[in-house]
């Protein structure tokens, strides 16, 4: 469910027309609803603790969705952040985040973020690799400070909507192998500087069949039994995210019901508190980028483009992923739909939505909207092209708050400073 409707004719971000924001705030701009952020959250939650998970951390995965008033949003319902760089733990405490609820993961941390992390004092570190993990002793030792890890495992279990959000297959970076776990996990467990607490596991994002994450659970949850069959301490099991978004043109996938069953059935009688680093499931149908029409290119061939003043800087999904957003009319005409191109301004062939889209007319100065677009849209927005970074707005009910500005040309120039022989 989402809080984006048509009333009278009209699209609606809770009581708030877009039109209105669009007026005011200029396009593109993202706006997203309080009132589905803190739905899909509390859905999950209360799934979870139905099926008996006694206090989940679920740390929502700031890369979907940096902005600081979402994530403050969440945090004041109580959830924690996973993250993968200093900046997203910066933007978490900044936010409201306890640092004993943030999870710091990835594979190429460095030093200096892992000292930023331990002298924060966050949940765990999530260790990747042999080399890190000592690492991580190495910089813990350094500043008198034990740290608290807990090991990515990859469990060599293909999933995710597309190959390039696939993290769980033995040949993706992402993590160690389940005979390097026992062993990192013993050396780590006779080692002064280090605490290992537990492990995790992230098999990939958009995932709409749980077979693959049962398959997951269920070998974690066999190594969290011989971790604690050789006396070693175990107290946290992190599974990850990757639960699939309804989105429009998508059968609909399992529900966060479905999912805590699953959860529930691996993990029955493993005694550890379960960690969940959802992104996308709470944040893509919170938001949506609105953009408006700047003409209708049509060839004499027959070639319908329906150019907007989007571009693949501000939604990067479609080109990188070859992501399916549903395009809706702001204010819908009446007419036959018609199959359009719908590209950006950006000059990359590549800065294309999508091709025979059967959508409603359209004219120039109309807006679109772009749905599912609150995970992974502005958070991966750039400025190429020499476009200003797209802006973002937060509406609760009535009311709406630009939460991030577009920056103006001159903030933009003025971020860069000559060479002095220049």
């Amino acid at each position: 469910m989402n809080h984006f409707e048509l009333r009278d004719g009209e699209l609606y971000c809770e009581d708030v027309p877009l039109a209105v924001i669009a007026q005011a705030v200029g396009t593109p701009v993202y706006v997203y609803s309080t009132a589905t952020f803190e739905r899909h959250y509390t859905v999950l939650r209360e799934a979870l603790e139905a099926e008996g998970v006694r206090d989940p951390l679920i740390a929502f995965a700031v890369k979907a969705n940096s902005n600081l008033a979402v994530l403050r949003t969440l945090a004041k319902l109580g959830a924690g952040a996973d993250t993968v760089s200093e900046g997203e733990i910066r933007r978490a405490l900044a936010a409201g985040v306890p640092p004993e609820r943030i999870v710091f993961s990835g594979v190429g941390k460095t030093r200096a973020e892992i000292a930023f992390a331990l002298e924060a004092g966050v949940c765990e570190i999530n260790v990747e690799s042999e080399p890190e993990m000592l690492a991580i002793a190495q910089v813990a030792q350094s500043l008198g400070k034990r740290a608290t890890i807990a090991f990515r495992v990859n469990p060599d279990v293909a999933a995710g909507g597309h190959a390039k959000i696939a993290t769980g297959k033995s040949e993706n970076k992402f993590g160690v192998s389940f005979a390097e776990a026992e062993r990192l996990y013993a050396q780590a467990s006779n080692n002064a500087w280090l605490k290992p607490v537990g492990v995790a596991c992230h098999i990939g994002s958009q995932i709409t069949d749980l077979a693959p994450m049962a398959e997951a659970f269920e070998k974690m949850a066999g190594l969290v039994r011989r971790l604690k069959g050789e006396g070693l301490h175990v107290e946290r099991l992190d599974l990850g995210g990757g639960l699939g978004v309804p989105y429009f043109n998508q059968p609909e996938p399992p529900s966060p019901a479905d999912y805590a069953k699953v959860v529930a059935q691996a993990t029955r009688g493993l005694d550890v508190t379960l960690a969940f680093e959802p992104g996308r499931v709470i944040a893509a149908n919170a938001g949506v980028l609105l953009a408006q029409v700047v003409h209708v290119h049509e060839r004499p061939e027959g070639r319908r483009f329906l150019v907007l003043d989007a571009a693949m800087n501000d939604l990067l999904r479609p080109a990188m992923y070859d992501a399916y957003h549903d395009i809706r009319a702001v204010r819908p005409r009446e007419g036959e739909a018609k199959p359009y191109d719908v590209v950006g301004p950006v000059c990359e062939t590549g800065d294309t939505f999508t091709r025979d889209r059967a959508l409603p007319a359209f004219e120039s100065g109309d807006l679109v909207a772009f749905m599912s677009a609150g995970a992974y849209g502005a958070s991966m927005a750039s400025e190429y092209n020499s476009r200003p970074l797209v802006p973002e707005v937060m509406v609760k009910g009535g009311d709406y708050a630009i939460v991030r500005p577009r920056p103006t040309y001159d903030e933009m120039l003025a971020r860069e400073t000559p060479a002095p022989w220049l």
